[in-house]
């Protein structure tokens, strides 16, 4: 499987200026390349291919006076922005056609030179691994790099990025083997929540850290300071930069957690299921702020590919399912509940439910209908039978007692009537 793996860089200074010189390369070859396929279909021509386009806005760019600077950086990383414009249009394409599945894919948009994000692209023929531990970098020289922990593989492919609090990072994307674990016999529901991060259907309540809410009190300082900076300012460039680290510490603090979380209950369970969970409608309601301080997507897409390393099940249910609704005893459906509610009796069994560890319980066992059997089909959970009790009378006219069905009119012999006992 493809793993990627992040790493700390520190370059000096004639680093960082040829950094910034690919960066804006890059960034042009790619500016180049859209504006030449939007010009040529508001004009109606053919759609301009791969080859053609590279030889366009790189082969005979660098021959002109106003893009001859093409030349001072790597024809690596001009080649590979070009390919992230036609990795964008294909996406686009197949969103557009139906083949992809998910949200919509806009049309590739305009990079600028303002971008929190700056990053480049090199395959293997424009980077290596020194055996001093540093970076090569075609036409930027050896980076000192952090190492973490050792790459399992050779890297096909290096990422250098610099982001908004200006670091400089070095991703690595390896081929390696799933690690698989060994199997166990426990498998756990998670629901996700605001009062606790995850509850699990053994009754385990993890809390969430609030690593946003507890930071709040000094990102409101360093917005207000970066606010009274005049534009264009050196000290607004300051303010700029220690407002962007404070939120950068914020979202190590709460990837670091995830990556604890999720490693622990991958390691501890055989299979994992968790409710698919609308996290964009979320995000525009008066709750966002603690929805994206959750970080729940983050944390899904981490068992995700976790569970696929180390040989683990993982399934999502849908998120229309009625896990709070439904009695985690006897599997009647109690009815919707408001959010203050957090705890209820069952009218049916008299069972006294939490209302997060019942909803947990209750996606466990929808994870474990929907896992396909020794056939390859799904199970569903089979319906409950109407209990005695529940006596009533259609709106045809039919009266349901006692889990008899009492037919009334005449009977016709050609239909048969099957009648249930409850």
């Amino acid at each position: 499987m493809r793993l990627r793996y992040n790493y700390r860089v520190h370059p000096d200074a004639p680093q960082r200026r040829a950094l910034a010189r690919a960066f804006g390369c890059a960034r042009v070859v790619f500016n180049d390349g859209l504006r030449a396929r939007r010009e040529a279909h508001e004009a109606d021509l053919p759609y301009i291919k791969d080859t053609d386009l590279q030889k366009r806005v790189i082969t005979a760019a660098k021959r002109t006076d106003e893009r001859a600077w093409l030349g001072e950086v790597s024809s690596v990383v001009l080649v590979q922005s070009l390919r992230d414009l036609h990795t964008a249009y294909r996406n686009f394409f197949s969103s557009v056609t139906g083949k992809r599945k998910g949200p919509k894919v806009a049309p590739p948009c305009f990079k600028s030179k303002r971008d929190s994000r700056q990053s480049i692209r090199l395959t293997a023929n424009g980077f290596c691994l020194r055996e001093s531990g540093r970076l090569y970098v075609a036409k930027v020289g050896d980076l000192d790099v952090r190492w973490s922990r050792p790459l399992p593989t050779v890297p096909t492919s290096v990422t250098v990025t610099k982001d908004a609090a200006d670091r400089y990072w070095a991703s690595f994307v390896v081929d390696t083997d799933p690690k698989i674990l060994s199997e166990l016999d426990t498998e756990t529901g998670i629901d996700l929540g605001l009062a606790h991060f995850a509850v699990l259907s053994d009754g385990r309540k993890v809390d969430s850290p609030r690593f946003l809410r507890r930071a709040e009190k000094k990102l409101k300082r360093l917005q207000k300071s970066l606010a009274r900076c005049e534009e264009g300012s050196k000290n607004r460039a300051k303010a700029r930069r220690k407002a962007a680290r404070q939120h950068a510490r914020v979202a190590d603090r709460r990837r670091d957690w995830h990556h604890k979380e999720s490693t622990k209950i991958i390691r501890e369970n055989q299979a994992v299921y968790v409710e698919d969970l609308a996290v964009s409608g979320l995000g525009r309601t008066r709750l966002a702020k603690s929805v994206h301080d959750a970080g729940w997507s983050q944390f899904v897409s981490m068992l995700e590919y976790k569970a696929r390393r180390h040989g683990r099940t993982f399934g999502r249910i849908g998120r229309f399912e009625p896990t709070s609704q439904v009695c985690s005893a006897c599997g009647v459906k109690d009815g919707p509940k408001p959010l203050s509610v957090r705890g209820w009796t069952c009218g049916n069994c008299g069972s006294v439910h939490d209302r997060d560890i019942n909803a947990a319980r209750n996606i466990l066992a929808a994870g474990r209908a929907d896992r396909p059997n020794a056939c390859g089909a799904r199970v569903r959970r089979a319906s409950v039978p109407a209990q005695c009790g529940e006596a009533g009378t259609h709106r045809d006219g039919r009266t349901a007692v006692a889990g008899i069905q009492v037919l009334r009119g005449p009977v016709d012999v050609n239909n048969p009537i099957f009648i249930h006992f409850a």
